[in-house]
């Protein structure tokens, strides 16, 4: 069974991140994640509906879209 993780857990995979990703990306790395996490709750909250973009294409071969040539 897994166990939940404790305090000094947390503490020792709290210190290899700041090790890993430092003092100064720290911060920034919060702010994109909360960031994203909140643009994905909006992209849930709407059902998909906001930035999507519908693409009609026509049917290949279709003589409308062809230029005509001209033999001359």
């Amino acid at each position: 069974m897994l166990a939940i993780p404790g305090g000094p857990e947390l503490f020792i995979v709290l210190g290899v991140i700041l090790l890993l990703f430092g003092s100064t990306k720290l911060p920034k790395l919060a702010r994109s994640l909360g960031a994203s996490v909140t643009e994905f709750k909006k992209g849930v909250k709407s059902g998909g509906d906001g930035d999507e973009q519908k693409h009609v294409t026509a049917p290949k071969g279709d003589a409308a879209d062809e230029p005509e040539s001209s033999d001359s």
